[in-house]
């Protein structure tokens, strides 16, 4: 008898504790946070901007195109943003949309011309590389899978939307993830809509995935950031508590 009851409530507490541990919320292990990605070949300027953006301790990802142009003094300065903490990610060899090419030619022959070759120069430059951006955003389903076994993380660009909790480019717990543009002469980026997409971050504890491509003090044509849109995005990130990311960063994240 006094088998049975020990059985019986051992069995209760159990179950009890079962239910208990089912009940509990799920707490992610990161923070809200950003993303600022740079994309193409514009090293001189990133590395300048580097110099005025160290005071805020962040963080970049550096998507480079065409390795095989760049001069020496070039691959030095990516060296050392790598060096300081920065992540260098692919962004193809010669910047050509992948949507385009894949029209006429094969997944394995965009391989060949524009992964291979841009990641056994990475690779020869100590450039340690895990993560990957489409030029232009162009990417299908299947070119995704492949990229993937080359890859940790890649990353598109997201669909346009007003509201800032329908944007895509927020990290989504996937290995594809999606990009807003901050590029000053981008049809959809005002600086109203950038803090919109920081403030839903910050609120329902997302990481903002940003991008942009030439990094310059003033705007004089397209592709272009303005330092002080960069310099505003630290200022919040830092006031709020936030934490700069990387996209390799994400490969490593519990969730």
């Amino acid at each position: 008898m006094k088998n049975s009851i020990l059985k019986t409530m051992l069995l209760c507490t159990f179950f009890i504790l079962f239910s208990c541990e089912k009940d509990k919320p799920v707490v992610k292990s990161y923070r809200a946070g950003v993303i600022l990605s740079f994309d193409d070949a514009y090293v001189n300027e990133w590395f300048a901007t580097n110099q005025k953006l160290k005071k805020y301790a962040w963080k970049g990802t550096f998507c480079v195109s065409k390795i095989n142009t760049l001069r020496h003094y070039q691959i030095l300065k990516l060296q050392e943003l790598q060096k300081e903490g920065h992540e260098i990610a692919g962004h193809t060899l010669n910047h050509i949309n992948a949507v385009d090419f894949l029209r006429v030619n094969t997944i394995d022959e965009y391989i060949n011309q524009e992964i291979n070759p841009m990641l056994i120069l990475m690779n020869f430059y100590g450039l340690k590389v895990t993560s990957f951006a489409y030029p232009y955003g162009g990417r299908t389903r299947k070119l995704d899978a492949a990229l993937l076994e080359k890859f940790k993380i890649i990353r598109g660009r997201a669909f346009c939307e007003e509201k800032a909790a329908k944007q895509g480019c927020y990290f989504n717990e996937s290995n594809l993830v999606f990009s807003f543009s901050i590029d000053d002469t981008h049809n959809h980026f005002t600086i109203p809509h950038l803090l919109e997409l920081l403030d839903y971050a910050k609120k329902h504890d997302k990481i903002l995935i940003l991008n942009s491509h030439k990094t310059v003090e003033n705007v004089n044509g397209d592709y272009q950031t303005k330092n002080a849109t960069l310099e505003l995005i630290c200022k919040y990130i830092k006031r709020n508590n936030m934490k700069f990311y990387t996209l390799s960063d994400l490969n490593a994240l519990e969730y």
